[in-house]
């Protein structure tokens, strides 16, 4: 039997993967794995027998990932099982941009109570409201992850003008992602071409504030400035100049600061970009499935602080090894084995920063023996057997 704690009301879609070997629940102890929404585990102390947790969502600022590293836990996210309810806000955002359509509908609640004479005054005052169309506009897409794509794609069947711009693009987007986007090598041509750009990037060092008064004095005139990803990637007080001077026509972001809450020509939207019953779904159903392969069979998939590894079984026992990434760690495994007359089937290995990962499929194997030399070995972290 396995235990898994949830920290948050976990969708039962989600929580209906995991079959009667498992026992789920907010008070389960001594849990074997863990899954999270947006609860703060930073003062969370985990006991020895968790060995992962998942995030239901892609963001995992709320789990002490330096920490569970050393403690050899995996930390799982869901990139991509949200994407498209994003994708769908961000349609959404460019076209209430365009035309106008928050004040519009604001305009036209002062209308109560003039009676018959709503019609007409609909018709007179509508021409302050008209906006331009999408089709045929240039839209930037700035990170060309899971969300990136599908904007990109839902975009050209809008009859945009596509423009993706990704310095990482993967294989799996490249695949993805319409044939008729145009992928841009200099993020500088995004600002200069686009009367839309939309931001699809994680916040990091070299992102934050990516979108100031330096990039936006490359762009169009009345250009409209979208952000689904967070908030530190626009600098609030260039954006803010830019709608006052009228060089920025529009900025839409799921992610309000009390800086732009009253700016006109800012439409902030409370962060509902995955707030949508499917995508609670989606989240935790993926979470459930890579804590199950990687509590049953030791694989690893979407794992923001360990490798990717994913290995077929090829014999009854699998020696799971989290260790640090230094020389000669593979050497004093195998040997420990080779040592103990096991046999192994099969092996792999990868790392990732100062992490490594290996996982043997062994034959013939005293797991207490095996386990506790291995663990004895400087720069082990966690060991066990499958």
């Amino acid at each position: 039997m396995y235990k898994i704690k949830t920290y948050n009301k976990i969708s039962k879609i989600g929580l209906a993967a995991f079959d009667d070997k498992y026992t789920i629940g907010d008070e389960v102890e001594n849990a074997d794995g863990a899954i999270v929404r947006s609860a703060a585990l930073h003062d969370e102390q985990f006991p020895e027998t968790l060995k992962a947790i998942a995030r239901a969502g892609a963001g995992t600022n709320n789990i002490p990932i330096d920490r569970c590293s050393e403690q050899g836990i995996v930390v799982f996210n869901t990139p991509g099982a949200n994407a498209n309810a994003v994708k769908e806000l961000v349609i959404a955002g460019m076209l209430i941009s365009s035309r106008r359509v928050v004040p519009a509908i604001e305009w036209a609640k002062t209308l109560k109570g003039q009676g018959d004479e709503v019609g007409k005054l609909v018709e007179k005052g509508k021409s302050a409201f008209a906006g331009p169309e999408l089709k045929g506009k240039n839209l930037g897409v700035i990170g060309l992850g899971a969300i990136g794509v599908l904007v990109a794609n839902a975009a050209n069947h809008l009859g945009m003008n596509v423009y993706g711009y990704d310095p990482y693009l993967s294989v799996n987007s490249a695949w993805n992602l319409t044939h008729n986007a145009v992928h841009i090598y200099d993020i500088n041509e995004i600002f200069k071409k686009c009367d839309y750009i939309t931001v699809h990037v994680p916040l990091v060092d070299s992102t934050k504030n990516m979108i100031n008064k330096d990039t936006i004095a490359l762009m169009k005139d009345g250009v409209r400035i979208l952000n689904f990803a967070r908030a530190g990637l626009v600098n609030s007080a260039d954006i803010i100049a830019a709608l006052e001077s009228g060089k920025v026509a529009s900025y839409v972001t799921d992610f309000p600061t009390d800086d732009i809450l009253d700016v006109d020509g800012v439409i902030a939207i409370p962060h509902l970009g995955a707030s949508t019953p499917e995508s609670e779904d989606n989240c935790a159903a993926m979470a459930a499935k890579e804590l199950i392969d990687y509590i049953e069979n030791g694989n690893i998939t979407n794992s923001v602080n360990l490798p990717e590894i994913c290995m077929p079984r090829s014999s009854d026992k699998r020696i799971c090894v989290i260790h640090k990434n230094i020389p000669n760690m593979l050497t004093s495994i195998t040997g420990i084995v080779a040592k103990n007359d096991v046999n192994i089937e099969n092996m792999l290995n990868k790392s990732r920063g100062e992490y490594a990962y290996t996982m043997l499929d062994v034959s013939g194997i005293d797991p207490d023996d095996i386990v506790e030399k291995i663990s004895a070995v400087d720069g082990i972290i966690r060991v066990r057997i499958i």
